[in-house]
């Protein structure tokens, strides 16, 4: 029986020497899109828009926030790598919703002895917390590709997806 917390970091590492025994690679050419989607391990987006390895270009992290660092690997992906495409995938039930940025970062100085320079970027609604990064993602002069952005919420109990339309669209 699998573990239900997943593997350790050992195990993955031998996964991946494994994996390497059958490896064939991925094209080489420029994916067309770029997903940006929540680290949740309930949710793989991979999987859930039947792409295969070198389709397109993933960056995930906590909530699939449009953070600065995204936006930085956005405006390289497009500036330089050739997406046309961006897609935020969001999802039911996700730990940021409903984290209060201050009471982590108060809880992280008080274990660290150094308060955190970035923002946790909690929020209390999944869909609105969307619809705003799309419109803001579309604003980026940086990013030329935010402007047709789209952005779903996947529903973690049924598998069902959401299309989510950016603010003032």
């Amino acid at each position: 029986m699998a573990d239900p917390h997943g593997p350790t970091a050992q195990q993955a590492l031998s996964a991946a020497r494994r994996h390497a025994e059958g490896f064939r690679p991925a094209r080489g050419d420029s994916a067309r899109l770029a997903v940006v989607a929540c680290m949740d391990r309930r949710l793989d987006p991979m999987s859930l828009l039947g792409l295969q390895p070198g389709d397109a270009y993933v960056i995930r992290n906590a909530g699939g926030l449009l953070t600065e660092d995204v936006r930085r690997s956005l405006a390289i992906a497009q500036h330089l790598l050739g997406v046309e495409e961006v897609l935020v995938v969001r999802h039911t039930d996700c730990g940021m919703t409903g984290l209060v940025d201050e009471e982590l970062l108060e809880a992280l100085t008080e274990a660290t002895g150094r308060r955190p320079q970035w923002s946790p970027g909690g929020f209390t609604d999944v869909g609105q917390a969307l619809s705003q990064d799309l419109a803001d993602l579309a604003a980026d002069p940086h990013v030329p590709g935010g402007a047709t952005a789209r952005g779903i919420i996947y529903d973690v109990t049924t598998g069902a997806i959401t299309e989510v339309r950016r603010a003032g669209a």
